[in-house]
């Protein structure tokens, strides 16, 4: 599931064009959308890389 979350930002940047289009607005006007939708998505990023570096396995000599 983690590697496909790639796909978060296209297909949400993808909604939110088709979304555009379907509601006459100019793709200049729309350009905040997609701003918050990039920023969003790299905050996403961010936490998941911050989990996995907090719970790094690190083995023990026993």
């Amino acid at each position: 599931m983690f590697r496909l979350l790639f796909l978060l930002p296209i297909v949400l940047c993808l909604g939110w064009y088709f979304f555009l289009r379907h509601n006459g607005v100019p793709i200049k006007q729309g350009k905040k959308g997609f701003i918050y939708i990039l920023a969003f998505s790299a905050f996403v990023l961010g936490f998941f890389v911050l989990i996995m570096q907090i719970t790094e396995y690190a083995t023990t000599d026993l």
